[in-house]
């Protein structure tokens, strides 16, 4: 193992009769050294999507609770958080987002802790971080509740995005962690724009725009009003017939440092610790109300001191997986005229990528890329 690799570590999912994937998840956390973190007495901030409500790929709350009793047997006092979304849905407010939360089985009788919405009621109560070493952000806007915990630990759903190739432990940190006009901040790079041609009609992309950005000419076209489009993509997930799209090249990569950025001021200053479990690996982001067929088979859980590691462990892991037939990855292949970038992530969304993210992330100093892995049964 090189001086500077990080160390990740994994367990399978394989459970026989006597244990359980939840003890398995608990004795890898302590494998990975959780508890050399002084917890006696602190607030501890566990960062989890609560998926939105239609969605059935999110994290069962049954991983939640595991953590919450893990920093409780610790002597630390953990809560449940998750920022307003920017987009129109079921999290947009605190009043929305934790019954969205009750709804998929987050509740403190549940998991053993309370939900607090980081950025408040409305999604304005935020705090300016600054970002050392930031290129694109000088002061992130975190929602103060985040900022407020004295150990922050981020617990990911490993999964496809079809912005950032995929979401890991730095999207649920960076992207997870801004008030809304933090995730505003982070998507303004770039703007989709509508390909007519390819338009039917169908109205799902007005349907999942927060902004009033879209609109129909007489034809029933779609088009985009840039001056009123905050560049969250949402309408481009939305649409089934590939009409929207990122005309500026650059946006993703833009928006993945930004989101690194992020991260880094969430995490800097006070002991943090990750855990990624890839299973359910969606093409799309927990943000959706639905959810497709995997990609790919469970992998299984990765924990690790450095989030940079984590991604890059369960990234270079999906790739080793077979494709699940039937999925969009599998479709996307058979089709006329596919190109492989020799990349799942890539290879299901085009318009993605994710190399830039932790590139950034690394040279801003996150973490490391270069990993060691050990498996914990």
């Amino acid at each position: 193992m090189s001086k500077n690799a990080a160390r990740v570590y994994f367990t399978s999912l394989e459970a026989k009769p006597g244990t359980s994937v939840l003890q398995k998840l608990e004795r890898l956390m302590k494998r990975a050294g959780i508890e050399t973190i002084d917890f006696e007495k602190k607030m501890v901030a566990i960062k989890i999507h609560f998926g939105e409500p239609g969605n059935l790929a999110y994290l069962r709350p049954n991983y939640a609770k595991v953590v919450a009793d893990v920093v409780k047997s610790l002597g630390g006092m953990p809560f449940l958080t998750d920022c307003n979304t920017l987009y129109v849905g079921r999290r947009k407010n605190a009043l929305d987002h934790i019954e969205a939360a009750y709804e998929n089985g987050f509740s403190p009788f549940s998991t053993g802790c309370h939900v607090i919405i980081g950025d408040g009621l409305k999604g304005t109560d935020d705090v300016e971080v600054p970002v050392e070493g930031g290129e694109y952000v000088q002061t992130a806007k975190i929602g103060r509740a985040i900022m407020d915990a004295d150990i922050f630990i981020s617990l990911n759903h490993f999964k496809g995005h079809e912005c950032t190739g995929f979401g890991g432990a730095i999207k649920n940190i960076g992207m997870g962690c801004g008030s809304r006009r933090g995730k505003m901040e982070q998507h303004n790079s770039g703007k989709p724009t509508v390909k007519q041609s390819l338009c039917r009609s169908c109205g799902m992309c007005a349907k999942n725009c927060a902004h009033g950005a879209i609109s129909f000419d007489e034809q029933r076209k779609a088009s985009i009003d840039h001056n009123k489009c905050v560049g969250c993509g949402r309408c481009i997930g939305a649409c089934n017939f590939d009409a929207i799209y990122n005309a500026n090249y650059a946006a993703n990569a833009q928006l993945n440092k930004k989101m690194a950025e992020y991260a880094k001021a969430v995490v800097d200053g006070r002991p943090h610790f990750h855990i990624s479990l890839v299973v359910d690996v969606s093409p799309y982001c927990d943000c959706h109300a639905e959810s497709d067929i995997p990609l790919i088979p469970d992998v299984g859980i990765f924990a690790s001191f450095d989030p940079v590691a984590l991604d890059q462990a369960c990234a270079d892991a999906c790739q080793a997986q077979p494709v699940i037939a039937g999925s969009l990855l599998d479709q996307r292949m058979k089709a006329p005229g596919f190109v492989d970038k020799g990349d799942m992530f890539t290879n299901t969304t085009p318009e993605s990528e994710w190399e830039s993210c932790l590139e950034h992330a690394e040279k801003i100093g996150l973490g490391v890329r270069e990993y060691e892995v050990e498996v914990v049964k």
